[in-house]
């Protein structure tokens, strides 16, 4: 079983749009679904889901659809925070600060410290998120801090890197799945994602639950995972 889940929720959209309704209907639609989704991670033991929630390139949408996107973030969290400090969710947030809404911080940072000692699970909210933001971010941290003399180059590794990310204790992840039909990561947890199973399903995120999620972890588990190493021989 995957430790560790990463999740595009695609498609909202496109399935509002195909029913003759407004964009947003789907993006409502999508908060049950994350929700059982989680249900789901919980019942399979999978220990860490990230949650694709806004990306940095979503604000090229319309102005209608971003301040949508923004309450509607804002507003999942409020109404979805107790009742995942109740099933013993942990709430992370990854992204940037810059543009994004006080009003949709404050919310996380809320949910962080509420659930802050969870054990259960971990669920990390993706909210302004972009893997290359992530990593030009961490970069430059790394810069100022061998300018400063805090850090010696000569001895940067991928584990200094790595603690300079959104969420230095996140784990790589196992499995990254993607409902929708496309077949892209589209700037998603980039370097944590280095070594993972990718699966993609047709489906559309509305149309998705945890059999979805059940499906996509049974392909997993047939992967054979080598890390760059060989196959080992089968014994004589």
């Amino acid at each position: 079983m995957p430790k560790h889940v990463a999740l595009v929720m695609d498609g909202n959209g496109r399935w509002a749009e195909e029913r003759g309704l407004p964009r947003t209907e789907g993006h409502k639609r999508g908060e049950a679904v994350l929700m059982d989704a989680v249900c789901g991670c919980i019942e399979m033991g999978v220990s860490w889901l990230s949650a694709y929630a806004f990306s940095t390139e979503n604000w090229r949408r319309s102005p209608e659809e971003v301040r949508f996107l923004m309450g509607f973030n804002r507003d999942v969290i409020r109404r979805r925070r107790d009742e995942m400090n109740e099933m013993g969710v942990r709430v992370r947030w990854a992204g940037r600060r810059p543009r994004l809404w006080r009003s949709v911080i404050r919310e996380l940072e809320v949910a962080e410290e509420l659930t802050k000692h969870n054990t259960v699970m971990t669920l990390t909210m993706c909210v302004n998120y972009g893997g290359r933001a992530e990593i030009v971010d961490a970069t430059r941290e790394i810069a100022r801090k061998a300018a400063a003399g805090e850090i010696n180059p000569e001895r940067i590794t991928e584990a200094t890197f790595a603690r300079h990310l959104d969420e230095p204790d996140m784990p790589d992840v196992d499995l990254f799945l993607r409902p929708s039909g496309e077949l892209r990561t589209s700037n998603f947890l980039l370097w944590q994602s280095a070594y993972a199973e990718f699966v993609f399903q047709e489906k559309l995120f509305p149309d998705f639950d945890r059999r979805d999620l059940w499906n996509a972890c049974v392909e997993y588990a047939k992967r054979d995972r080598r890390y760059g190493g060989v196959r080992p021989l089968d014994a004589p």
